[in-house]
């Protein structure tokens, strides 16, 4: 019990809250805590008037601790085949460009389903270790050769990037027609490629190539599009994120027959047994929803 009330009070980041979810009073949350502290030998939070914080100690528990009992309520729920309510903070990392308007309306739908899970979201674009940082799971867009082999990946649905630029930036440069116009036109380029900025002409390379010019280089999708909205340049975008700017017209989609490419985006997890409730729900509802397209 005491270790259910060390991660009700550090999910919660309150003694009253904690006691309350788990019908106990606040002293005796506080008790059971002091308990597991001095069984340890170390202090796992930090406690104020107004606040509570893990420790350095703390956080290395909690992230472990939580683990094992989401783990314990699937076999229980397994045993006594009774479905158990998804809840608790659900630690996910993702690509930059999913923080969208398409996102936040599918977490709020999420969030009515699961009003128990509480969504901790990291949308720095950065590569993170789940099982060292005690994230649940991670959204990563990415070909499957080059997913980590010792984690679980689940596709969950196909992304569409393609060619766009603004209206006034196409009015003062010119529209391509063709690859072989892109010649020279401003790139704004993601930073995590190893893209040169050059097309194939006639689709082969002995055949010459466009080189586009790249004037910002950014591992932030964000700033991606916001500068391809200024009209800086040319940008490769995710439909999640341009959808409503092309269908505004802020936003052209050039050369689509022959400029476009799809990627995977896939819930990676650590390779679990039982995988807890608030995971399991989270994939099932992500993969039954369908990305905007423009």
């Amino acid at each position: 019990m005491s270790l259910r009330v060390f991660c009700a009070v550090a999910e919660l980041k309150s003694f009253t809250a904690a006691a309350g979810r788990l019908g106990l009073s606040p002293a005796m949350a506080s008790k059971h805590v002091m308990h597991l502290e001095n069984r340890l030998g170390s202090r796992l939070l930090n406690r104020t008037s107004r606040h509570v914080n893990l420790t350095e100690a703390g956080a290395l528990y909690f992230n472990q601790a939580r683990q094992m009992l989401d783990g314990l309520d699937e076999v229980e729920a397994a045993v006594s085949n009774v479905t158990v309510t998804p809840r608790g903070t659900l630690k996910l990392s993702a690509p930059v460009w999913i923080a969208n308007a398409f996102t936040a309306g599918g977490l709020a739908e999420y969030h009515q389903r699961y009003p128990d899970v509480v969504l901790d979201m990291d949308f720095s674009g950065r590569i993170v270790n789940l099982v060292d940082e005690g994230f649940d799971l991670a959204l990563r867009a990415t070909a499957s050769e080059n997913l980590d082999p010792g984690l679980v990946a689940r596709p969950l649905m196909d992304v569409v990037f393609q060619l766009v630029g603004s209206v006034e930036y196409l009015a003062r440069t010119g529209r391509p027609e063709r690859i072989a116009d892109l010649e020279g036109h401003a790139l704004l380029l993601y930073s995590g490629t190893n893209w040169d900025g050059s097309f194939p002409v006639n689709g082969t390379k002995g055949e010459g190539a466009a080189r586009l010019r790249t004037v910002l280089r950014t591992e932030n999708e964000t700033m991606l599009h916001l500068a391809a909205l200024a009209g800086m340049g040319l940008a490769f975008l995710p439909t999640w994120m341009s959808a409503p700017d092309i269908q505004a017209g802020r936003l052209e989609v050039l050369l689509p027959e022959a400029l476009n490419f799809t990627t995977t985006l896939y819930a990676v997890y650590p390779n679990r047994k039982y995988l807890s409730a608030k995971v399991r729900t989270f994939i099932d509802f992500w993969a039954s929803r369908t990305h905007p397209s423009a």
